[in-house]
């Protein structure tokens, strides 16, 4: 599958012909150096293996170090693998592009969502909480009742309660590409995707 790795820059608004406002996620994706391109014969599973960003050497093992100096690369922050990605003539050094993809194409991206920390039931699952009324005074986003008394007598598995929220790997699909600048490695998605601004995203075309 065709891809690329990006980092989330920020939201804009882009204004089509007809006049309509559409809301855009912009992500600068690539410049994308190919660190290494694993084989069926070989390693036991064909993908390609991109790095996108830098980081300082001093940051990197010895053995990295020198794998990047034969490629005249600097360490890239993000290394990630794409499974069943078409070689062609591609080789190991090689860039691959925003340019890889054209406006108006469906693209899927994948990031991790905002951490939101330890969050009650009612930002969490939506719960509507207790009445204000009849005393109760501090039950206004309790989450009421988790079990029952003689049956079953204890909690379900997977009963919906406070907790960790936000912080998962999150895939949208579907996405329409609104405009592509090259010259700045620049891709305006419509809509929102996942994660914070600086957040790193993978988009791929179908």
């Amino acid at each position: 599958m065709l891809g690329i790795l990006g980092k989330k820059i920020g939201m804009t608004t882009m204004f089509e012909d007809s006049g309509n406002a559409v809301p855009c996620t912009v992500v600068e994706a690539g410049p994308c150096i190919i660190t290494q391109i694993k084989t069926k014969e070989k390693d036991g599973y064909s993908a390609v293996q991109f790095g996108f960003g830098t980081k300082k050497e001093k940051h990197t093992n010895k053995a990295q170090r020198t794998n990047y100096k034969k490629l005249n690369a600097a360490p890239p922050r993000v290394v990630k693998e794409i499974r069943d990605y078409p070689v062609n003539d591609l080789k190991v050094g090689d860039v691959v592009k925003v340019d890889m993809f054209k406006v108006g194409e469906k693209v899927k991206v994948t990031g991790v969502s905002k951490g939101k920390g330890f969050q009650g039931g009612v930002k969490r699952h939506g719960f509507s909480g207790g009445v204000r009324t009849h005393g109760q005074s501090d039950r206004e986003r309790a989450p009421g009742s988790i079990g029952s008394s003689s049956y079953p007598s204890r909690v379900f598995k997977g009963q919906r309660m406070a907790g960790r929220m936000g912080n998962d790997q999150v895939t949208l699909r579907n996405l329409k590409v609104v405009k592509i600048l090259p010259d700045s490695n620049l891709i305006l998605i419509k809509g929102a995707i996942p994660g914070a601004n600086t957040g790193f995203v993978e988009i791929y075309k179908y």
